[in-house]
């Protein structure tokens, strides 16, 4: 049985227990998801003051600019240094290979602010580079010498590449070895090359791996706001925070969000039209597997430096970093707002995590149970805002909020004659929302995954005992799915610790979460009192890559596929 024939079987199943309520359910869902995006282009559509004209004159050419060489040089940088990584662990044995292959996906824990604020402390002017620099060569000053400028665009393109390479090493490893070994082995019988191999047989078969990992990691850069505020980058996302904060203008912060939105949707148009011809099958029968070539002591040497190069960027300077301000300013862990702001994290995270996979749950579930037309339409739809920067959501879910919120307490203020404040914005309602709208995607995938691969004689069965659709789902799908559902809320749970954007602009007054806190202290260059709550953050990331290794590498890297193309609007070819 072919896997399509098996799904319809599957949802036919589920039809079967069938009901209207399900369907409205999902479609409900469907609209809070998409809200926030909506809201954005009708905000845009219409301000109540238009400073697009005075925008595009003057900032919005840097910010456009500074965005597209920021996007394009951290795709670049991270496709070489996922690919390269992935073809080299694949294909060659070398000293360190085995840990190797696992240590290249830790920069995943690391959010790519608290990289540059590493990066910036270790090869700044007081940081221990240059002070050894002026050591050895007797230098005095700045002026007898010349070193890179640190905060600059470069730099934020060598953070965020360290940061998001693994997502292009997972996609394009998992690309390697599910090809046979045949072609590499015929290409080396004809006397091809190192080289030549992997420019003609691994590059082409690996090319739509790369692709997609790539996207991933431009739609990043261009959601980054913690990288490019540190280093001083006017982009399109620290042009939001400037018009909406400093300028009081949310019409003309819609606008920008708006071109933002169109760059996510050019990324994902491009990465559909790179891979438009190509077409890459596996054999029928059980593919050879590739037979890695055991490489001479001063090359294993090499490759195991370049490996070890973009996990010591991406991993172990800022960990290295972050964990010497910690031992070293040990007052940190006991300054006031730390344990507030753990708190706040975790109740927040907590709250968006089981709604992100429960919302998820009722829409898949009902999408699939009532076979209509419009709910079927608007699941892959839901996914967009896993694409959209987290402060493009903040304008589309701030300002609709806002104005529900003032209604609220001017209508309880007349019947009972209180003010109950801002209930929904006062709170923190709306960043909770925020992260249901971003990490949905995941939780979607998940789910979704998880649901295709329970038999469909299961939910038949159940349904001639006497369930109903919620008998269904509770007594058949749950605990055959108990495992997804976990996965699927730690990694929406990681996600949103590590959200810094949406919450910096989301949050009430005074409200700090780790992520914010972390910003905050290290924006005003106290990192003794940052690396507390960064090292807290990056414990809670290592949760997520301690799952990801835990599992099967290769199903572990299909999900990841699965919900990145569904976030980005793709689907990367196996």
């Amino acid at each position: 049985m072919t896997r399509t024939t098996a799904r319809r079987r599957h949802d036919h199943a589920l039809r079967q227990a069938g009901g209207r309520g399900w369907s409205l359910a999902a479609i409900a869902v469907a609209g809070l998801v998409l809200m926030p995006v909506l809201a954005v282009a009708w905000i845009a559509a219409n301000p109540t003051d238009n400073i697009w004209p005075h925008l595009l004159s003057t900032v919005m050419p840097r910010y456009f600019g500074n965005t597209v060489v920021l996007a394009a040089g951290t795709g670049l940088l991270a496709a070489a240094m996922g690919a390269g990584a992935a073809w080299l662990i694949s294909m060659y044995d070398f000293p360190g290979r085995g840990a190797l292959q696992w240590l290249l996906l830790l920069p995943l824990a690391v959010p790519a602010y608290i990289g540059a604020y590493a990066l910036a402390d270790f090869l700044d002017y007081s940081g221990p580079v240059q002070i050894a620099l002026r050591g050895w060569f007797g230098w005095e000053s700045a002026r007898d010498y010349w070193f890179p400028r640190i905060r600059s665009i470069e730099a934020a393109i060598v953070v965020l590449a360290s940061a998001l390479y693994p997502y292009v090493y997972l996609l394009t490893r998992a690309a390697l070895i599910e090809q046979s070994g045949s072609a590499y082995e015929v290409a080396r019988a004809l006397g091809t090359g190192p080289w030549s191999l992997f420019r003609r047989v691994g590059l082409p078969l690996a090319r739509p791996a790369i692709v997609a990992g790539a996207a991933i990691a431009m739609m990043e850069a261009v959601a980054d706001y913690g990288v490019v505020s540190y280093f001083g980058v006017q982009t399109l996302n620290t042009g939001i925070f400037t018009t909406w904060l400093e300028r009081r203008n949310a019409g003309g912060a819609a606008q920008i969000a708006c071109v933002i939105l169109l760059i996510v949707v050019a990324l994902a148009l491009w990465e559909r039209f790179a891979r438009r011809n190509a077409r890459y099958h596996q054999s029928a029968r059980q593919p050879r597997p590739i037979q890695r070539q055991r490489l001479r002591p001063l090359v294993g040497l090499m490759a195991m430096a370049a490996c070890v190069l973009p996990f010591a960027l991406g991993f172990l300077l800022p960990v290295g970093v972050i964990l010497r301000y910690a031992l070293a300013y040990p007052q940190g862990w006991v300054t006031p707002g730390l344990l507030r702001a753990a708190w706040h994290t975790i109740m927040l995270g907590g709250m968006a995590s089981l709604l992100t996979v429960g919302m998820a749950l009722v829409m898949v579930y009902g999408t699939r149970l009532s076979g209509r037309a419009l709910p079927r339409l608007l699941l892959p739809v839901t996914t967009v805002g896993y694409a959209a920067p987290g402060a493009v959501l903040a304008v589309g879910i701030l300002i609709p909020l806002a104005a529900l919120d003032h209604r609220v307490a001017d209508g309880w203020l007349a019947v009972t004659g209180s003010d109950p404040g801002l209930i929904l914005t006062g709170s923190g309602a709306a960043i909770v929302l925020a992260y249901v709208v971003r990490f949905f995607a995941i939780g979607q995938g998940a789910i979704d995954g998880a649901f295709t691969r329970v038999p469909p004689s299961l939910p038949m069965a159940a349904r001639s005992l006497g369930r109903d659709s919620a008998g269904v789902l509770r007594d058949v799908f749950l605990p055959l799915m108990r495992g997804s559902v976990g996965a699927a809320l730690l990694l929406v749970f990681v996600d949103c610790v590590k959200e810094l954007p949406a919450t910096l602009l989301l949050r009430p007054f005074n409200y700090e979460t780790l992520a914010t806190r972390t910003h905050e202290r290290a924006s005003l260059e106290d990192l003794g009192n940052a690396a507390p709550a960064a090292l807290l953050v990056m414990a809670v990331g290592l949760l997520a890559v301690a799952l990801l290794a835990r599992t099967n590498l290769g199903a572990a890297t299909r999900d990841l596929r699965n919900s990145a193309g569904q976030g980005n609007g793709s689907e990367t070819p196996a």
